[in-house]
């Protein structure tokens, strides 16, 4: 496997004024038991304020986090004594709050889902090609560009004269590769197949596929779109649109900026100002995309969690969506500690002694 240059340091200024460094990172690396290290590298995070969703597995670790520069550095300097992580390939943007609710570290089967056993990108992998020469495969007439993220993914933007393979999950990948090859192959006189994605981990795994599936002339940019954006100037880039990102930001365009879209609570697809003028268009319920989507009972169950949203911004409070129904077991955990605690308070005061009764209470959160 070609190996990857290692990150370039935290910027410590940001030319934009934004405060927060989100960085986004993976690294394929044989774990022999990620379980144990997941609960050090989650309290480091919680302990310097760092949020977003960080994936363990057996091959290595991905994902997203955002915090100030020091949180993001010390948890970086973590990540790096990590077995294999040394050169750990790090993307970094900038943010004016950030962009996720909490902290989550997941244990995976895998941290990139294919679904295909036995590809392994520390074995075989395709050729990275930096982004200052990408533009230059691109025009290449023989070369065939793929992109491999999901269809809500391209539809918000995409890099000219690229395939859509119109794929709903990256899973759906290696099977539409399969039906499609010969039709691919057979569109240059000595074709090379270029893929790229969102950071570049798909593309690891979607390479070394390809490659397993008997073809050599396998490219990838390394780097993924983010690097693009990030390095090449827009003048002379072959990007057109904006880049979706999985974090509240929702898509960047050049340089890394925040993009223009919004996200659809119902569906979490993008949506853009003409989606929002649209008669389908309803906040927190629906939108074009997925308008035909939900019954009476959907609807009415995002209506009500939209109401939530509402509520807890004028509260000035996160949303937590799917962790209201623990934020409620905690509340009624409450509740039914200070009914306990009133009650002792009751049996204290007519206790003949002055004393109040030992051995009734169980330390610990209830139920």
């Amino acid at each position: 496997m070609t190996a990857s240059p290692a990150a370039t340091p935290v910027a410590q200024q940001d030319p934009a004024g934004l405060p927060v460094c989100v960085a986004a990172l993976y690294r394929f690396t044989p774990f022999e038991n990620p379980q144990a290290l997941r609960a050090p590298l989650l309290a480091l995070c919680t302990a310097h304020g760092v949020k977003g969703i960080l994936l363990l597995a057996d091959e290595g670790l991905n994902g997203t986090i955002a915090g100030d520069d020091a949180g993001i550095q010390a948890v970086l300097a973590h990540i790096r004594t990590l077995p294999g992580c040394t050169r750990t390939e790090v993307k970094f943007s900038r943010a004016a709050t950030i962009p996720f609710l909490r902290m989550k570290v997941r244990l995976k089967k895998e941290i990139v889902s294919m679904g295909v056993d036995g590809i392994d990108p520390n074995r075989s992998v395709g050729t990275y090609v930096p982004p200052e020469d990408w533009n230059a495969l691109l025009r290449d007439p023989d070369t065939i560009l793929i992109d491999t993220r999901n269809d809500y993914e391209v539809a918000v933007g995409t890099f000219e004269g690229a395939l859509d393979p119109r794929t709903k999950t990256f899973r759906e990948f290696p099977q539409w590769f399969r039906d499609n090859r010969e039709k691919l192959l057979a569109r240059g006189s000595k074709p090379r197949i270029a893929m790229f994605c969102t950071g570049g981990i798909r593309c690891e795994k979607a390479t070394a596929f390809v490659k397993a599936e008997g073809l050599e002339d396998v490219y990838h940019l390394q780097g993924g779109i983010l690097k693009y954006l990030e390095t090449v100037a827009p003048e002379q880039s072959l990007w057109r649109g904006e880049c979706f990102v999985f974090d509240q930001r929702v898509t960047v365009r050049h340089g890394l900026e925040p993009g223009t879209l919004e996200l659809c609570h119902a569906c979490r697809a993008p949506v853009s100002a003409q989606d929002k003028a649209s008669p389908l268009y309803e906040p927190g319920i629906s939108c074009p995309a997925c308008h035909d989507q939900w019954d009476g009972t959907g609807r009415t169950r995002h209506a009500e969690r939209e109401r939530q949203a509402q509520l807890a911004a004028r509260r000035g409070e996160p949303h937590l969506g799917a962790d209201m129904a623990a934020a409620r077991a905690r509340k009624r955990r409450q509740r039914e500690d200070e009914i306990r605690r009133q009650h002792a308070l009751k049996h204290h005061t007519n206790a003949p002694d002055g004393h109040a009764e030992q051995g009734g209470r169980e330390d610990g959160p209830q139920g």
